[in-house]
This record gives C-alpha cells, structure tokens and sequence, in this order.
C-alpha cells in the first residue's frame, strides 16, 4: 500500500494530470485534494484529449475511485459540463464521487470574481474569474454552502437565505445586479437531481482503502509558487497545493503519506500575474510558448515562458518534503542548441540567493544567475527509457535533479501516455 501525493513544483500547469493518468492505471483512489475549476489537467490517451477541471484524473481507469475531496470549491455547473463531455467519449463515470464537505461554488461567486477584479484596476492579481476566491472567502466566512447541503433541501433554503442578505450587498457595493433568490434555489434543485447520488462521507471510504492496503494518489492543483501562504502572494490561488495541506484536503491521516512527487516542467512557464524570474522575453521565450503549446487549459491564455528555476525547485522540494521529481515537457528542448539553468537570484545588493525564496517585492527585484548547459538538438519524442535519451539530456536531468535535492523518479518526452517513462 503506499499513499502518494502528487503535488506542482513551480507556478503550476506542469503536467500533473498525465503523470497522474500513468500512475492511475495501477492506483484503487484518486483524489483531487484542492482547488475548483480555474485550472485544468490536461490528459492525452486512448479517450483522446481531456483537460480536466474538477474530475480527478483517475477516471480513464474504470477500475479507480475518484473522488473531489473536502478542500476543494465544486461548481456543479462546470462539473457537469465536464462529466458529459467524458460521458460522451466513452469514458465510464460510475466511480465519481464528492466529498460532502467540499464547498459549493455558485454563479453568484464568478460574478463577485469577475466585479473584484475589474474594481483592482491596474492592480489586478490576474484571477481566471472563476470565482474560486470569493468561494473560499465564504468558506472561511462560514457564510459558504457545501456540496452536502444539497442532500438537507430545508437546511439548505435556509443557508442560502442568510448568505444572499450579504452577497447582494456586495453586488450592490459593485456595481452588479442582485441574484434572484428563487431562480438559484431553482438552480440547485437541479443540481440536487442530477448529483445528489455522487455526493458520500469519504471518509469511511478511506478508511477502508487504507485497512486493505490500496494504492491512493492525492492529486493536487496549480503549484507551491501559487500556494496561498508560500506562493508569491498575492498572486496566488486561494487554497494550498503543497503536499502538507493533502492529507487534510483528501480526508487522511497526515501520517499516511508515503511518497511525495513534484511535477515540473523541463523549463518555466505561468498564467497570471505577479513575479517569474526567469521570464524570456526574446525569441527564446517565444519558441518555447510555440513549440510547447504553452496556452493555459481553463482559459486559453498565452503562458509566460522562461529557463528553469533551480532556486524554486529547491525552495518547492523541501517546503513539500518531496521524495522524488517527476519531468515532463522534455521533448519541448530538443530544439535549442543551448540551455540555460537559474541557479541563484542576484539581488540589488550584489547579494546572491541560491538556498530560500525572496517574499514577493523582493522577487520583483532580484536578477536570476545562470549557467549554460549544452542542448541535444535530437528528437526524444520515441525515447522509452534512461538509456534512450540523449547524453547531454541525460546531464541536463541529473543537473535539475541536484538542484532539487531529490532524484528523478520519471521523465516525459509528449503528451501520449506511453511517452512518459520511469528513470
């Protein structure tokens, strides 16, 4: 039995869904542990291409539990366009469940998002407009419902009652119109129809997979330089997707993680605004946005690309606990003759930081230290083992993997499942 956290090392978007998708062909329990719909998992299989939002990336497996656990924000409209378009490719979702605990998102939520926004002006903090801050405000509000309310229709009604009395002032405050209370109780008795059987106490459903010894993967969102209290904040996500928060966000025993992954790509990219160091603005910056296709999956926005940052991935491997290092996107360099790697942050001082992550006004001011690694100029795209891959590849990896601290556990060379390979 081992229980393994599967959690992003850099600005998120790393590819997690496709190393959860290989692992989940031998996993009994996938969980999505935080999060809402504001960012996606793309996964590549027999299924065809899937950017998953809400739905934990196990589901291609019809063998493996899936479950969107209590720490993550679930907007049942957006849950529900997503399990029909996996329904219609033939993706079987009898094995779907929600935590009763997870917070609800309603349409009331995006609105507030979409009007926050708008009121920051120039400073805005880059939100997908989601609504997923203003859920989890609630959340901490205690003013928040939970995917379980649907199951108590009169303790429901009465919920929602109390928190519209405070969302419409805020509306108002904004400038938006008042929700109509009677056409979203309407709404969320649609909702109680259509997902009131998904919805269990997870719980006795752990318990259980850990007293048989199952195999569980804890399935994270977005990364540590998003984490709401480690992450560049305040342009970060509204939750945790570091490896500490997984156990409590899934429902487990701290002490039942076994392993801890980190995802990272084989250079740098992020959506949204605030700091990345190592951003490119030239030509290089852009070859690696085309070759790699680098669009966010929620919002089709162009990512910001850059060389790796070591320094990051070293403040990510330790303040997760990390066990190993899972890279994807390799194949994305095998088209530049030369590399670059960050191995420290120069600040204005003159200073170099090579060992802790600056707070967010410093890292605005700090100038990344490189070194340059020699490029392949090679296809690794049908390369399926260690030994296939090119030898300067092979130095590049071990490089990522000392500046980590932790050993390389699998590399990815494309998008398709069998092109992912353990080291």
């Amino acid at each position: 039995m081992t229980v393994t956290a599967i959690v992003g090392a850099q600005w998120g978007d790393e590819g997690k869904g496709r190393i959860i998708d290989y692992l989940a062909q031998q996993a009994d329990v996938v969980i999505r542990f935080q999060g809402g719909d504001n960012a996606g998992h793309t996964v590549i299989n027999a299924f065809g291409k899937h950017a998953l939002h809400l739905i934990p990336s196990g589901i291609f497996n019809p063998a493996t539990q899936n479950i969107i656990g209590a720490g993550c924000v679930v907007n049942p409209q957006s849950l529900l366009a997503e399990m029909a378009g996996l329904a219609a490719a033939g993706v079987n979702l009898d094995n779907l469940w929600i935590s009763a605990r997870a917070q609800m998102l309603l349409p009331y939520h995006r609105t507030l998002d979409e009007l926050e926004e708008k009121a920051r002006g120039k400073d805005t903090i880059g939100t997908t407009k989601r609504g997923i801050g203003p859920a989890y405000a609630d959340k901490s509000a205690r003013s928040g419902l939970r995917i379980g309310d649907l199951l108590h229709p009169e303790w429901l009604e009465a919920r929602l009652d109390n928190a519209l009395r405070t969302v419409n002032r805020k509306l108002e405050l904004l400038g938006g119109e008042p929700v109509d209370g009677q056409a979203l109780a309407a709404l969320v008795h649609e909702f109680r129809q259509k997902l009131g059987g998904r919805i269990v106490d997870t719980v006795p459903m752990l318990r259980r997979a850990l007293e048989i010894d199952a195999d569980i993967l804890l399935e994270g969102q977005l990364g540590v330089m998003r984490d709401l209290d480690w992450g560049i904040y305040p342009y970060v996500t509204s939750s945790n997707p570091t490896a500490s928060y997984a156990a409590s966000g899934a429902g487990l025993p701290a002490r039942a993680i076994d392993h801890v992954i980190g995802v990272v790509k084989a250079y740098s990219t992020a959506v949204g605004d605030g700091p990345l160091p190592t951003e490119l603005f030239d030509a290089d910056g852009q070859k690696l946005r085309d070759i790699g296709q680098e669009f966010g999956a929620t919002t089709g926005r162009p990512r910001r690309c850059g060389w790796f940052d070591g320094v990051a991935i070293g403040y990510a491997a330790w303040l997760n606990g990390m066990t190993g290092l899972a890279i994807t996107k390799l194949d994305v360099l095998d088209h530049f003759e030369t590399l670059k790697i960050c191995t420290g942050y120069r600040l204005p001082s003159g200073e170099i930081i090579t060992d802790s992550m600056p707070d967010t006004p410093r890292l605005y001011e700090v100038t990344p230290v490189y070194e340059a690694w020699e490029g392949w100029l090679t296809s690794t795209e049908h390369c399926r083992s260690w030994d296939d891959l090119p030898r300067p590849a092979r130095a590049y990896i071990h490089r990522l993997s000392e500046l980590a601290g932790i050993k390389v556990d699998y590399v990815s060379v494309g998008p398709e499942r069998e092109q992912m390979f353990a080291v």
